[in-house]
């Protein structure tokens, strides 16, 4: 696995790390050195988004050993917002006439895809899904599917970026915090939005387990704009299809994120688990389309080490001593819901 986060989740020992806070509503990453990952004459080219997905997806095959995947599968909400930008802005200032392409191409969905597969000559099946709140879920959805049609292993991510004009055409449809809130007490503000984030996160996923192993995904299910009822039904038959009850659930790493429109989704899955430990994660990454894969890094970063970074979570007063299973439940502003099933590799 690899994580760009505004967390110091791409090198170093995240149990010995710093919770990193914003007072801006807007929680940028925090920019790992990509001279390592990406060529200087390629850095000075490409933009900020390209940067971050093209060096977690380097760092993770690094870290897999596993060589060339069968399959690329990643998801974005919005792909490349700075260079969509850019080559708006110069459709206007240049009148339509003699623009740079390069904006353009980079500004496409799946540009991420296409730099990793041109850097490592891959020319396997390769796939991005644009599906809003569903987009890092269609993705993992569509590598399982790969896996159990026999791809070797597949790399599949997730990434996504916010710009300060984004955040304004944002916060005036209602998205974010009128007021400014720190990141740390975000739970504690309940009202209506809630802080922007970004990140870019990659999972090299096989179809058998290895000593590299961090987690197994056991299931997957996603529910589009459902009721309560439909939530609860569609919670129950998930759990159900994998025949558990809610005492077989170690822990829940939930989407809370302090935006009171939508809170009573997060209240209703967490009454069907009473006294199991609730773990909120938006306070480290912020709230954006994609954020469902920060959660399944961090679900299997705590299975792996059975233990939790303590500082990140100071509003947690006792965690539980072992995790066999963890469940990820997520939904984007109450109408893409997903719960991902996470098992002791």
């Amino acid at each position: 696995m690899a994580a760009i986060s505004p967390q110091h989740t791409f090198d170093g020992d995240i149990f010995s790390r710093p919770l990193q806070t914003t007072d801006a509503n807007l929680f940028a990453i925090t920019a790992p050195d990509y001279k390592a990952f990406i060529p200087a004459n390629s850095l000075r080219r490409i933009s900020r988004l390209l940067k971050m997905g093209l060096t977690a997806a380097m760092q993770c095959m690094q870290h897999s050993g596993l060589g060339a995947p069968g399959a690329i599968i990643t998801g974005t909400g919005k792909g490349s917002l700075q260079d969509t930008e850019r080559f708006i802005k110069d459709i206007r200032q240049y009148e339509e006439r003699a623009l740079n392409p390069t904006p353009f191409i980079q500004s496409t969905y799946n540009a991420v895809n296409g730099m990793i597969a041109v850097q490592q000559q891959i020319t396997s099946y390769n796939n991005t899904f644009v599906h809003r709140g569903f987009s890092f879920e269609s993705a993992l959805l569509d590598s399982m599917l790969q896996l159990q049609e026999g791809a070797s292993h597949t790399l599949t991510g997730a990434f996504d970026e916010i710009s300060d004009e984004h955040y304004y055409i944002k916060s005036h449809l209602g998205y974010w915090k009128k007021e400014m809130v720190n990141s740390a007490e975000l739970y504690n503000h309940l009202s209506p939005g809630t802080i922007c984030g970004e990140g870019a996160v990659f999972f090299t996923l096989t179809a058998a387990p290895s000593a590299q192993s961090y987690a197994r995904v056991a299931g997957l299910r996603m529910l589009y704009k459902p009721t309560l009822e439909a939530l609860t039904a569609g919670l129950s038959a998930f759990m159900e299809e994998k025949e558990l009850s809610a005492k077989d659930i170690d822990l829940v790493i939930t989407g809370r994120n302090g935006d009171s429109n939508f809170e009573h989704f997060y209240q209703q899955v967490s009454l069907a688990f009473p006294g199991t430990c609730q773990l909120p994660f938006k306070h480290l990454c912020g709230e954006y389309e994609t954020a469902g894969a920060f959660a399944l890094w961090l679900g299997a970063q705590l299975i792996k080490a059975q233990q939790a970074p303590q500082q990140w979570f100071p509003m947690v007063q006792r965690l539980p001593a072992t995790m066999q299973r963890i469940l990820i439940y997520n939904h984007f502003f109450g109408e893409q819901h997903a719960f991902i099933l996470l098992e002791r590799a």
